[in-house]
């Protein structure tokens, strides 16, 4: 699965959704503000700028550009540690601040049918797009899925 799937699984709508929760701040606080103002190709990056590019960025995804969408994606959830932590030590994965260490393979805390029961607790806490967008995140980057995860009725 590459990770502009991810992002494509959601829908177009829920991408602007993300987009918007990207925080300037947070940005810039990871270092990542001028990175992703390079690789969105925009000349001035704020959030209008941005939420104005996402049919761009879309379109970008939909051509598999998964370098790029490796950057979004560090932007997105850099915005949303809070959630990140919340999920992560729900599993009872050890991390710091919602950063594993180098040396942890958080995929042994991931239990068949964790996506659905991480679902089931946090949605209505956090906005849906953002919270289906990090569980496959991280299924993606612990390669403990083949597919994108949706979930059950």
């Amino acid at each position: 699965m590459l990770l502009s799937d991810v992002f494509l699984s959601l829908g177009e709508q829920p991408f602007g959704k993300l987009v918007g929760s990207v925080s300037m701040g947070k940005l810039r606080t990871y270092q990542l503000f001028d990175r992703l103002k390079a690789r969105a190709h925009l000349a001035k990056l704020n959030a209008e700028t941005l939420r104005k590019a996402a049919p761009r960025l879309w379109a970008r995804l939909t051509e598999r550009d998964d370098e790029f969408a490796k950057d979004l994606a560090q932007a997105i959830l850099v915005s949303n540690l809070d959630m990140i932590v919340a999920v992560l030590d729900y599993l009872g994965i050890p991390n710091d601040g919602g950063f594993f260490a180098k040396d942890e393979d958080p995929k042994q805390h991931l239990e068949e049918g964790w996506q659905q029961r991480v679902y089931e607790k946090f949605r209505g806490q956090y906005p849906e797009a953002t919270l289906l967008f990090y569980i496959n995140h991280l299924a993606w980057e612990t390669g403990s899925e083949a597919g994108v995860f949706q979930p059950a009725a």
